[in-house]
Formats: C-alpha cells, structure tokens, sequence
C-alpha cells in the first residue's frame, strides 16, 4: 500500500473520499470517478488517497453501500407489525427511486460485495426471511433476485430517459400519431393493443408490474395457504375482479 503524508491521512476520512466520488458521479456519470480528480477535489495527493481506499473496484462498493443508505434502504428490516413481503416491496421501490435519481447509480451497485460494516444488517435482514420460512440460502437468493431486477430496471429507466431528451416518448392524446400507428400496424393488433396500453399509463407501470410478480411469487411459496393476511388479499383481488 502506498502511504502519503500522515497530516494528509488524518485530515481526510474514508467517508468524505466516498462522498467526493458520489458528488463525481451525479455531476458526470461513472466515468467521471477518477483517483486522481477525487484527490484533486478533497485538495490531497494521490497516496493519501490510496491509503484510505485501496482501488476502485473498493471504491465502487463503498459508493453502494452509501447509496443504498441514502436511499433508506440500509438493512432496517420491517416496521412494527409490517408483513415481511410489504416491507420488500417498499424497500425495492425506496432503492429503485434512490439508484434513478442519481446518473449511472445502478452500474455502481451492479456486481458490488458489501463490506464487513454492512454484516450486521445483513445478518437482521435474512433472520427477517428465514423467520419467514425461508432457509438461509433461499433468503439470500431471494434479496439478489429482488436486487438485481431494481438494479436492471433502473438502468433501463435511465436509459430510456437519455433517449427521451431526443426522441421523446409519443404523447397518447396525439391523434395523428395514434392514427399512424394503428395504420403501421394493422395487421398486428395485439402489438398495436400493447403499445397503447403501455403508453396509456406512466412509465413506472413496468418496474412496478415485474416487482409485483416477485412479491407474489415469493409470498405464495411461503406463505401458508390458510394465512389470515393471505385469504384476505385474495378475497380483496376476488372482489376487484368481479
């Protein structure tokens, strides 16, 4: 490891070369995160940088957990009372709207490991799955499932934001737009009958559509079939239905 000067290292923490490359990250993407204009902001050399964290695959799960913690979403397990499904439904939308309003947040996330700091909470949530009914195992399959559909949908959604500023979404009450799509594809009305649904409802619809499919799956494989909670979703969704 590379030392820098020790009036450096005990000026700087690890904390603020985290946040350093979080303020990098929303003002230019990933690709702005660079050792050397972190160390040029906190006004250090680049040793002392190094000395606090060791490259930039670290710095990257640093950044994650950071941001999962600006995000409410660092391992604070249920409410009181709060069914364990609800509470991973709210905390994937809390990291979804987290990871979305930063630019390039879900490449940061993708593929990092968490630190031994972050055990602890680690170990609370899946005693909350396992508590569930879940083995150790398929609780933890069951948070990566859950994280890396946030995490790809979210990148998605950035995605299709920075095509957006170009080629914007068609507006669903342009008649003439409408007109020619339907024209375009006459002899394919389940595609035409797709594309107008998906444009009639806000662009959320599709993170929470494949999230529901999670939650439900999930709770359908652990919870009891005659759970009070369970027998009274249904019979809600039976009435909706009818």
């Amino acid at each position: 490891m590379v030392s820098g000067s020790s009036t450096e290292r005990s000026t700087v923490t690890r904390e603020a070369v985290v946040a350093a490359a979080l303020e990098l990250l929303a003002e230019g993407g990933l690709d702005a995160v660079s050792f050397r204009r972190i160390a040029a902001r906190l006004g250090i050399s680049g040793p002392t940088l190094y000395w606090h964290v060791e490259n930039k695959r670290r710095l990257m799960d640093l950044m994650a957990e950071e941001l999962v913690s600006r995000g409410g979403t660092a391992y604070a397990g249920p409410t009181g009372g709060q069914p364990w499904w609800e509470w991973l439904r709210e905390d994937a939308r809390r990291m979804f709207a987290a990871l979305i309003a930063t630019r390039d947040a879900p490449r940061v996330l993708a593929g990092n490991r968490p630190s031994p700091e972050s055990f602890a909470g680690i170990e609370r949530v899946l005693s909350v799955l396992v508590d569930a009914g879940m083995t150790p195992g398929q609780a933890q399959q069951a948070l990566f499932a859950i994280g890396a559909y946030v995490i790809g949908s979210a990148t998605e959604w950035q995605a299709e934001a920075e095509r957006a500023t170009s080629q914007p979404l068609p507006d669903p009450a342009d008649e003439e737009l409408n007109a020619r799509r339907a024209e375009a594809l006459a002899d394919k009305p389940i595609m035409l009958a797709a594309v107008n649904e998906r444009l009639a409802g806000p662009f959320s619809a599709t993170f929470e559509y494949g999230l529901d499919l999670l939650i439900t799956g999930l709770r359908t494989r652990y919870v009891p079939a005659d759970d009070p909670d369970r027998v009274s979703a249904a019979a809600a969704r039976g009435t909706q239905s009818g």
